[in-house]
């Protein structure tokens, strides 16, 4: 990953309409005086326009100005003739970040190149990591130049976000490449405003001798793809959090960076850190917790303090800044939101994150605390898995595990989309073989349901379906998982063309994946229980319904007021034909 010039090109996706860099030349030379005078050891190098793809600087490749050039804490802006100088130590990490209207070089493994590791002597050969850390880098060389490609770019396009993909095998990565790649690769044009994709973490599950494999098949996509490390990307025999990314850096790169596409500005945290070796336990990696980091928070108030602050920022990393199962809890959450969020306060912002295998939308206060409301208030939005319950449940008609998460949503991923620059929107994307749903909707119509869903004799369709006795009517429960809906969805629904009936958002399992869980215990990890959703809404069947054939039909807006419609046709029994059933 050690590449301090353009190796390739490839074409970004991008609309007509070119965005030009901020004109910020003048802050560069003050920048890099201030940084001189805090580091007695420099880098310096050149970020050209690598015309002709060459792989290399030539005589007729300018240098850019404007362009940011960081060491993970200092952000440095080029000079006129795309110089900088950054301070470091006897070992860093050094990275351009990618501007608007320019795209990086592509590595041969169809990754981003736009990192240079400064680690003369390589990963410490006494670590005893399992899988290969970084080779020596040697000497510093004399200037470290980054070469981009121009590449014109529309405020329109779209990202793919994907979440733990975390295939513990080879046929795992290939349940990774049959639904979730395929999906992408789908025909119908839903996805041809997609710029770039992302994978917030949990790429692998400890095995991570399958990064190239991975790699190849993620390059199939044809559009740049970003890595962030997760709790399953470290090198568990690390004694400590400095050397737990070796084998991630060595496939990616700077395990967090930034990059501006579209006029939209991207930051990639790392805010798994590693507890270290001796935390482990037999067969399994160390502790770890959610923290981001006085260094990362350096970094980002760094490139925030370069950033208009009217321009939309994204941030992802793995672990959320909150969330439902644990919003205190720091292998779940992270414990330095606060700072995080007091640096973004006044922008216009979301963040992103994986992790909990589950679908949520938070509104964050200043002070990291979920359930704000107003304007003010920061989006986080922690996405599906890709490998929804790690790659568990009973296989499908292909042999591909169904893998529904613990709160009841299919496995898939999300799709960012930005409008002008500015404004954006995510949507969910089933990536299983029946995709295309956003909603369950369900019966409970015995009380015991959930003991009743462990009996191999209780058929689902008896117990969750849409056909039961007129006299329940009045106690059964209609109960909708809107797969990604949140706390700004609102939920109804109604019986033939009656009026709509308000449902009540409700923490609780869903009962659909706990009864999947329940009769198919063979085909999951142990590990693998129903949670509480943050996207179910229940209401009761009205008492007075009587006996008969009936429409029942559920509207939803989701987060961002957008409509989702589904139906299901009730059939109520009267007493004979129900006894006769």
């Amino acid at each position: 990953m050690t590449d301090h010039t353009t190796l390739t090109r490839r074409s970004t996706l991008a609309g007509a309409t070119a965005l030009a860099l901020a004109p910020l030349a003048a802050r560069a030379q003050g920048a890099a005086e201030a940084t001189r005078a805090r580091g007695t050891t420099e880098v310096t190098g050149i970020v050209y326009e690598d015309r002709g793809s060459k792989g290399r600087r030539g005589p007729d490749d300018p240098g850019l100005p404007d362009v940011m050039v960081s060491n993970g804490r200092e952000v440095v802006r080029t000079d006129a003739e795309g110089r900088y100088t950054l301070p470091m130590g006897d070992e860093a990490v050094i990275f351009v970040i990618k501007p608007t209207g320019f795209a990086l070089p592509l590595g041969a493994d169809g990754l981003p190149r736009f990192t240079y590791l400064h680690q003369p002597a390589g990963t410490p050969p006494d670590l005893p990591l399992r899988y290969p850390g970084i080779a020596p880098t040697g000497p510093l060389p004399p200037s470290v130049d980054f070469g981009l490609v121009r590449s014109p770019e529309s405020g329109d396009f779209d990202v793919v976000l994907f979440t733990d993909p975390q295939p513990e095998s080879h046929a795992e990565l290939t349940f990774v490449r049959d639904t979730a790649i395929a999906r992408v690769l789908g025909t119908g044009g839903e996805f041809e405003q997609v710029a770039f994709g992302m994978t917030t973490g949990d790429v692998l599950f400890d095995d991570l001798s399958l990064y190239p494999r991975q790699n190849r098949i993620i390059a199939q996509v044809g559009v740049p793809w970003f890595h962030l490390g997760g709790n399953h990307d470290l090198n568990f025999e690390a004694p400590d959090a400095r050397y737990s990314r070796e084998t991630f850096k060595r496939t990616f790169g700077a395990p967090y960076y930034a990059l501006e596409h579209g006029g939209v500005l991207f930051v990639m945290l790392d805010n798994v850190r590693y507890l270290g070796a001796a935390t482990a336990t037999a067969g399994r990696g160390g502790r770890y917790e959610g923290r981001i980091g006085e260094r990362q928070l350096a970094f980002v108030e760094n490139l925030l303090t370069q950033t208009p602050s009217d321009r939309l920022v994204v941030v992802a990393m793995h672990i959320p800044l909150a969330s439902d199962l644990g919003p205190d809890d720091p292998g779940i959450s992270t414990a330095d939101r606060a700072q995080l969020l007091r640096l973004l306060a006044g922008r216009p912002s979301l963040s992103v994150a994986g992790h909990t295998h589950t679908t949520e939308h938070h509104y964050l206060g200043a002070d990291g605390r979920p359930g704000a409301t107003g304007e003010g208030a920061h989006h986080h939005h922690v996405l599906t898995a890709v490998s929804g319950s790690w790659w568990s449940g009973p296989p499908d008609r292909r042999g591909i595990a169904t893998a529904d998460s613990r709160d009841g949503t299919p496995h898939g991923f999300h799709v960012l989309s930005i409008a002008g620059g500015r404004h954006y929107t995510t949507r969910y994307v089933p990536a299983s073989d029946d995709a295309g749903r956003q909603m369950r909707i369900v019966l409970e119509s015995q009380f015991h349901a959930d003991d009743l869903a462990r009996h191999p004799d209780t058929r689902l369709y008896e117990l969750l379906g849409a056909t039961i006795p007129a006299e329940s009517a009045g106690s059964t429960n209609v109960v909708v998982n809107l797969f990604d809906g949140g706390p700004r969805s609102r939920v109804s629904f109604r019986i033939g063309d009656g009026p709509l009936v308000p449902m009540v958002r409700t923490r609780r399992p869903d009962p659909f994946v706990a009864a999947i869980y329940a009769r198919n215990a063979a085909t999951k990890k142990s590990w693998v229980k129903a949670e509480p959703s943050t996207h179910l809404w229940v209401a009761r069947l009205p008492r007075d319904l009587k006996a008969g054939t009936h429409r029942l039909t559920v509207e939803a807006a989701d987060e961002y007021g957008r409509p989702h419609r589904d139906a299901l046709v009730l059939e109520l029994l009267d007493g004979a034909a129900a006894r006769a059933g």
